[in-house]
């Protein structure tokens, strides 16, 4: 109630605080060791509130769009998690704790959810978010600390509406993602006319005996709202304090009219939320996308914006090009996305002495080969121990002034590859992992492969 006085009692902690005029408060216990079970009492003016079996630890903010909001049990029907009956058996964990946020928009930034914190057990973790779940197991066994998972995921997202308006509306080179709002809004007055018209396409061919017709993907629409995500499932955790960020998403982003801006955007996003959590700059993990067969869209180049996006400080990429399924946009291996962002975990944020990055492009220098023609030497960081483990290396390309792109010869030589194009006479960009399905990788020796990449200034549109 307005003016209530108030105590809260943690450990061995006592401290005071005062309702504002609207009845909320809010208060600062200093920080203690990880650990516990503790308990945490409210009393004052009205009833005490008692909270017992409380952590000590580290809450990691997991995000993003269907490939990280799918759970241990998968998406029935759609897709299987690998060895799911068996991880969502074993996921007891006392070390962790769960926080599944429900699915909502809002036009303005909400203060609260109606969500709470479950214990990891079987029955929590099976609607969980995998990539967060493995990743959250590895960090707290690794750590010895507890771990919070806060799971705030929706499928189908773009990443325009995970960022604030602040930015959106002050950042001039952002304006693109309201002219695909504009799009997105102007085909809906027909929508419920086109999905009655799939749906008796679909009784037809059911009584035909025929197999059923594909049809385009109907998003929701609260869901593609710019900001309407950052408003209900972000804006509700800033004023918490967290260790840092996991995220996966990009797909949404692949078509035509948002790839190209894809670096801004996401670069923005990342710097949004930092400003949102007045923490500095939160360690902010990401998955590129994987391989997908999904033509008539830009995989590439969102790829190629997500490896851009590590010029930011506090940074790292979990490269998956390796484990995608070309006729599934939801892979089933999602042990190794969580582990691979858990390296980076390991290594930037607890200090561990662990390879955790894959082989990213740093330049292309040109060489004269002795018949004459002209060859790429590509240079990476991270590439100590190049190997394709046999497999033929065919996913580089190769272009004139023109950016059309060729493909490419390319062998491993020592720490670099060199790339020759006979079909290029004068050679002036090179590129690898281009295409939506990439089915030859190059790995490092801690076995990490490759990420995309062009030398281009900037992609191709």
């Amino acid at each position: 109630m307005p003016g209530a006085h108030l105590t809260a009692k943690f450990d061995a902690q006592s401290v005071p605080a005062q309702a504002n005029s609207l009845g909320a408060f809010s208060l600062w216990l200093a920080p203690e060791s990880a650990g516990g079970p503790y308990t945490l009492t409210i009393s004052g003016d009205g009833p005490d509130l008692t909270l017992s079996d409380l952590l000590i630890g580290d809450v990691w903010f997991a995000s993003g769009q269907s490939n990280m909001e799918m759970p241990l049990r998968g998406f029935p029907g759609n897709a299987v998690l690998k060895d799911g009956d068996k991880e969502i058996a074993a996921a007891t964990n006392p070390k962790l704790r769960l926080l599944l946020v429900d699915h909502k928009g809002s036009d303005y930034p909400l203060n609260d959810v109606p969500d709470t914190w479950t214990l990891c057990t079987p029955e929590t973790a099976a609607t969980f978010s995998a990539v967060a779940y493995f990743f959250g197991r590895e960090i707290a066994a690794k750590e010895n600390i507890p771990i919070g998972l806060i799971d705030s995921t929706w499928g189908g997202t773009p990443a325009d509406s995970w960022v604030s308006m602040d930015t959106l509306g002050t950042h001039p080179d952002l304006l693109p993602a309201f002219a695909s709002r504009a799009h997105f809004a102007n085909e809906q007055p027909t929508l419920r006319e086109k999905i009655a018209a799939e749906k008796a396409e679909d009784a037809a061919a059911r009584a035909a005996g025929k197999p059923l017709p594909r049809h385009p993907w109907h998003p929701d629409e609260t869901s593609w709202s710019p900001a309407g995500l950052y408003n209900a499932m972000v804006a509700p955790f800033t004023p918490m304090s967290i260790r840092g960020f996991i995220w996966y998403q990009g797909e949404t982003n692949s078509g035509h009219d948002r790839a190209p801006y894809y670096t801004a955007l996401f670069s923005a996003l990342i710097r949004d939320w930092r400003m949102q959590f007045a923490e500095g700059n939160l360690p902010f993990y990401f998955v590129q996308i994987s391989s997908f067969n999904s033509p008539g869209e830009d995989w590439g180049k969102v790829r190629d914006a997500q490896r851009r996006t590590l010029q930011l400080t506090n940074t790292a990429m979990a490269v998956t090009l390796d484990i995608g399924t070309p006729d599934n946009v939801h892979p089933p291996d999602k042990q190794t996305v969580g582990h691979r962002l858990a390296l980076a975990a390991r290594h930037i944020t607890y200090g561990e002495d662990v390879t955790y990055a894959s082989p990213l492009f740093r330049q292309a220098t040109s060489e004269l080969q002795p018949d004459g023609s002209i060859a790429f030497r590509v240079w990476f960081d991270h590439a100590q121990g190049l190997t394709t483990h046999g497999q033929p290396l065919d996913a580089f390309e190769v272009a004139g002034e023109d950016h059309h792109f060729v493909p490419a010869q390319a062998r491993i030589d020592g720490d670099t590859v060199l790339v020759t194009a006979s079909g290029v006479a004068n050679p002036v960009y090179v590129r690898y992992g281009w295409m939506s399905v990439v089915t030859n990788n190059l790995w490092n020796a801690a076995g990490l492969p490759a990420s995309t990449f062009t030398s281009e200034t900037w992609a191709a549109d």
